[in-house]
């Protein structure tokens, strides 16, 4: 920072603070100039080509590796470059290793010029002193909302921001599904929340409401001795002699239900508590279209390629690099931070795509605000934004 003279009679307050200290302390730490290869943090330029390398030919006999980067000095000075129209700027070059039938062929590559920093946080382009304004933006995390719907209901809502990657949103409708949509631009495609869960790996009934609720064995005599009945529901089909269906799966337990299990000598049935009102998941399953994993995976295939055959193996890459990629999907740092403490998940810094386990997390929050309300999160709120760099 340089040395300021103040030539006023008045002494400051509060020592000025470096305000142009942001820019060139976040391209310094993009650079990573000073830093040798082998020390550099994976953060800046040297994310950008970890993100792209290696590079892989169809039939994976050649490939090319980065190894490091190196920025030379700058061929002219700043007062030359202004002078003279120039841009201020230094080679860089790049060291790669070509692989290829067991061989490794090193090259150094040079890329271009890059833009140099001055020390008053400024770029040389063509002899114009230009500047970098930071940008305020939605901070990546998630979100949770709440609108009032033109029939004058309230509806809860969650949003999955990424760095970068498509935005994911959850939302109730009127009739109290849950929805999701993949795709902001045509709202048309969405699913039932269940659809979408089977895809990713919670593909039973079983595996849906465990994460949420309590699943257990009931004998016939605990259900005679029980209070509070209708809030339990039956999470498969219950099978009695001859493979006949006695109950079905999703229905709540009635005392005509208990008198059925009696007469057909059943001893012990799966349940599934849910407080009164808020069987929201239960709604779902009972709608989804899809019954596991593979179909559901067709089932969203299906609409979000309408005019492909459904086939199961483009629909997992679908999915795969709609959010589970992370070279096309990064919550970043701060947005698995965020995700992380709104929804008391513990999964580390570096898990930078979508996890199965915040889609169901973030799910069972969403249905804990609409069914007993609470604080949602303000969007404009500045804790929400981030300064970019």
């Amino acid at each position: 920072m340089a040395k300021r003279i103040n030539f006023g009679r008045l002494e400051d307050v509060l020592p000025i603070p470096d305000l142009i200290g942001l820019q060139i302390d976040s391209y310094r730490d993009f650079l990573q100039k000073d830093v040798s290869p082998e020390q550099r943090a994976n953060s800046g330029m040297q994310e950008v080509f970890n993100e792209i390398f290696p590079i892989e030919s169809f039939d994976k006999h050649m490939s090319i590796e980065f190894v490091s980067y190196t920025l030379g000095d700058p061929k002219i000075d700043v007062i030359d470059c202004i002078k003279d129209g120039k841009t201020y700027s230094a080679p860089l070059y790049v060291d790669f290793v070509v692989k290829s039938n067991g061989a490794e062929i090193p090259e150094r590559v040079f890329l271009g010029d890059m833009p140099m920093m001055t020390d008053g946080g400024t770029f040389i382009i063509n002899g114009a002193e230009r500047v970098i304004i930071s940008q305020l933006h939605r901070s990546p995390g998630i979100c949770f909302e709440r609108t009032r719907h033109s029939n004058g209901k309230m509806l809860y809502s969650y949003r999955i921001i990424p760095d970068r990657g498509s935005w994911m949103e959850v939302q109730f409708d009127t009739n109290d599904n849950i929805y999701i949509y993949l795709d902001r631009r045509r709202r048309r495609r969405k699913f039932l929340i269940t659809t979408f869960m089977r895809a990713i790996g919670y593909e039973t009934n079983k595996d849906i409401l465990g994460q949420g609720y309590q699943i257990e064995s009931y004998t016939v005599a605990q259900l005679l001795k029980e209070k509070d009945l209708a809030s339990l529901y039956t999470v498969d089909d219950v099978i009695g002699e001859n493979d006949v269906v006695l109950l079905e799966e999703l229905k709540p337990m009635t005392e005509k239900a208990l008198q059925l299990l009696q007469e057909n000598g059943v001893k012990k049935v799966e349940l599934v508590r849910i407080p009164d009102g808020a069987n929201y998941l239960i709604n779902c399953l009972t709608r989804d279209p899809a019954r596991n994993g593979e179909e559901a995976l067709k089932e969203i295939y299906r609409k979000m390629r309408p005019g492909d055959p459904p086939n199961l193996n483009n629909a997992k890459l679908l999915i795969k690099r709609l959010f589970f990629d992370t070279k096309r999907y990064d919550l970043g740092a701060v947005g698995r931070y965020k995700i992380n403490e709104r929804l008391n998940l513990d999964l580390p810094l570096t898990a930078r795509s979508l996890a199965p386990e915040d889609l169901m997390f973030a799910t069972m929050e969403l249905i804990k605000l609409r069914h007993s309300g609470g604080a949602v999160d303000d969007i404009d709120h500045l804790g929400s934004r981030r300064v970019r760099t």
